[in-house]
């Protein structure tokens, strides 16, 4: 409902409608702190939805439908700046303000947090590790699988088709949040003892590049997001499919608890290894086209559009440095070398390889991921002409 909706008060209601099952599968089946994560990941999204309540109900007010001359929810006819009211609270030519600020750029950071908050971007992110890791396997699927990039997708459709100038004008700051997101997810990823809790910090590393991309306002960035989204959803899924498998076997996720699982369940190391490099951005993986064509807009910017400095661009291959490195550290850690686990000979009979029913959920996941970065045009040729649309429109603006 939230990807079709093109009526703001339909998208807003969806938007609301998916906290509510969430909030029960996480407070019901969730682990042992699951009453805590339910209700911290429900506030979080409410403050977030509540002030984009009031942005709607003033844009709403501010703009006309052409054709029947009345208010409306229309989003394609909020993008046009003739739709307007003369004098209207969004109106651009009315310079319109709210407690002192220009009333367009309040109503852009109030959107902005309220996706920024699903995205999760660092410091709104606190509620994701905690869902994740309190989560039972298949919310954690659908947290990381779909509920993530709403956030990402609001921000293009909304935040940029709305309030296009703003968007341009803070671009810089969009972009350092978006480096900051990076940097502190996968250095907190680096930290972590529980496995799903890193694979959680990894998600807001990867999410990162969505913001990046988005701010570099150029083709190739907005493209790079879109596909990182599109990415990061199969192999997330992946990554906490693979940690459920442990999980479900030992009721136990310490990284520092399993040594030599290589020997011990080799067909699920080397599901793994597939959903491991391909996350740190290996060739032939979809991560790498995403995190290439993001860092490449980035790049791009300086010259271009003058939006984003040069710096960003670094510290987004630094995140991936970053990325390599606690992937890469905990497969050592966890994979190779002699056979060791906590729970002794009880555990290494309950290690088992993964079963049919898991591979068939694994393999078209890692086939996914596999067939998106050898043929990337299956997702950019759907999205090329609207990438292309946006970004003229942002130019125009």
């Amino acid at each position: 409902g939230v990807f079709c909706a093109l009526d703001f008060f339909l998208f807003y209601l969806f938007y609301e409608l998916m906290l509510l099952p969430l909030y029960f599968l996480i407070g019901m089946w969730g682990g042992v702190r699951r009453e805590y994560a339910a209700i911290k990941f429900f506030l979080y999204t409410l403050f977030g939805s509540v002030f984009m309540l009031l942005v709607m109900v003033g844009l709403y007010l501010s703009v006309n439908d052409p054709a029947t001359g009345s208010h409306t929810f229309n989003i394609i006819q909020m993008m046009n700046p003739a739709n307007y009211t003369q004098g209207s609270v969004f109106s651009v030519a009315a310079h319109q303000t709210i407690l002192g600020m220009p009333a367009r750029t309040v109503g852009f950071v109030v959107l902005f947090i309220a996706f920024a908050i699903k995205v999760p971007v660092v410091p709104l992110h606190t509620w994701l590790p905690d869902a994740h890791v309190e989560a039972p396997t298949p919310v954690s699927i659908i947290l990381a699988g779909v509920l993530l990039k709403i956030g990402g997708y609001g921000i293009i459709r909304i935040c940029l088709g709305i309030f296009p100038e703003i968007a341009s004008s803070g671009a810089f700051w969009l972009g350092l949040i978006g480096v900051v997101s990076i940097l502190y997810g996968a250095c907190n990823a680096l930290a972590q003892r529980d496995l799903k809790r890193m694979i959680a910090y990894s998600s807001v590393s990867h999410m990162g590049f969505v913001l990046l991309g988005i701010a570099s306002q150029t083709a190739e960035g907005v493209s790079g997001a879109v596909m990182q989204m599109v990415s990061h959803g199969f192999l997330s899924s992946m990554l906490f499919f693979l940690v459920g498998v442990v999980y479900n076997r030992v009721h136990d996720r310490d990284i520092y608890h399993f040594r030599g699982l290589g020997t011990q369940m080799p067909q699920y190391t080397a599901f793994v290894m597939v959903a491991f490099f391909a996350s740190l951005g290996l060739p032939g993986f979809s991560a790498f086209v995403a995190e290439a064509f993001t860092l490449a807009g980035t790049f791009k910017s300086p010259t271009v559009n003058g939006l984003l400095p040069y710096w960003m661009a670094v510290c987004g291959s630094v995140g991936i440095l970053l990325g390599a490195a606690y992937f890469l550290w905990t497969l050592q850690r966890m994979f190779f070398g002699k056979v060791s686990l906590k729970g002794g000979e009880v555990w290494k009979i309950a290690l088992t390889d993964v079963s049919i029913r898991e591979k068939l959920a694994l393999i078209p996941m890692a086939a996914a991921a596999l067939a998106l970065g050898l043929m990337p045009s299956l997702v950019f040729g759907k999205i090329n002409d609207s990438v292309l649309a946006l970004i003229q429109f942002l130019q125009a603006k």
